[in-house]
């Protein structure tokens, strides 16, 4: 048993939280490169809190330029324990319309060209990612979702799309054929870094825009998605605080965070020496010192 550290990863429009106490911009180092922003360190009531504005300040970094290993990372070496992550999104069914917020709880993977796996040559490991989320946090976050006055879905699929370019309207027919809710371009490799730094993870949508499928529309533009931005942030900001002053004072462990112990595969006499080092703080745990 111990306590929360709760790293939240703010989307399009969410850039601070307002009411996280005693808290400062700290600049973290990574071995991965430059995160998106520096993160704000502070705590609420007995829950520490870790912020980083995903394409930070002043939405600064296109979806495809985004370093999720390196943002993933700092807030691994800032002791965060758990992620919540919060996302604009289109969506691609009627009842989600803009205003709602979706709990992801499945992905599909159409990113192309952005690294995935903080592991690799000279030290392999293959987590599960059957389930995603974390169906704990996920609960957690749909709940405080409603008490901030959001409509909110429990479940949904999320398509991750390269970007930066919205669908075409052959794509969003195509998303919505698979079975999918809602679309963004942040969600994956996110998701997926989660998993493999032992960090349960939950996405919350935030629906802008019913993306380009429904007939007799126009097409959506940024003129519309940031016209939906301010209010959305609004209850997102909501929602994290109400998430945040009503964790349970001592955190249950997750079997997310032994994840790990199952999923390395290169013998320990043939691992890189300078990729260990480079996982020191996403697998320090399993891999032991280097």
């Amino acid at each position: 048993m111990s306590g929360w550290t709760i790293g939240i990863i703010g989307g399009s429009g969410l850039y601070d939280v307002d009411g996280i106490e005693g808290g400062d911009w700290v600049e973290v180092h990574s071995p991965w490169g430059q995160p998106s922003d520096e993160c704000f360190v502070g705590h609420v009531g007995h829950v520490k809190a870790v912020f980083l504005p995903r394409h930070g300040r002043g939405h600064r970094i296109s979806p495809s330029d985004l370093n999720p290993r390196a943002n993933i990372d700092v807030l691994k070496r800032l002791g965060v324990t758990d992620v919540l992550a919060v996302s604009s999104v289109g969506s691609l069914v009627e009842d989600r319309p803009p205003g709602s917020f979706t709990i992801a709880d499945q992905f599909i993977d159409r990113t192309k060209g952005r690294p995935s796996s903080f592991f690799g040559e000279g030290m392999v490991a293959h987590v599960s990612m059957a389930d995603p989320v974390c169906p704990r946090l996920s609960a957690l976050a749909a709940a405080s979702a409603r008490a901030a006055g959001a409509e909110v879905s429990d479940a949904g699929t999320y398509l991750a799309m390269e970007g930066p370019q919205f669908s075409t309207r052959a794509e969003s027919h195509l998303y919505r054929s698979w079975g999918c809710h809602i679309i963004g371009m942040t969600g994956m490799p996110e998701a997926k870094l989660c998993r493999e730094a032992e960090l349960p993870y939950a996405l919350v949508g935030m629906v802008t825009d019913y993306d380009c499928w429904r007939e007799g529309e126009e097409a959506v533009d940024v003129a519309q998605v940031i016209a939906q931005l301010g209010a959305n942030a609004e209850k997102a900001r909501a929602m994290v605080m109400h998430l945040l002053r009503n964790l349970p004072e001592e955190r249950s462990a997750s079997p997310i965070d032994t994840c790990l112990d199952t999923a390395l595969i290169t013998a320990p006499g043939v691992r890189d020496p300078e990729l260990l080092r480079k996982l020191d703080a996403v697998a320090g745990r399993a891999l032991g010192p280097v």
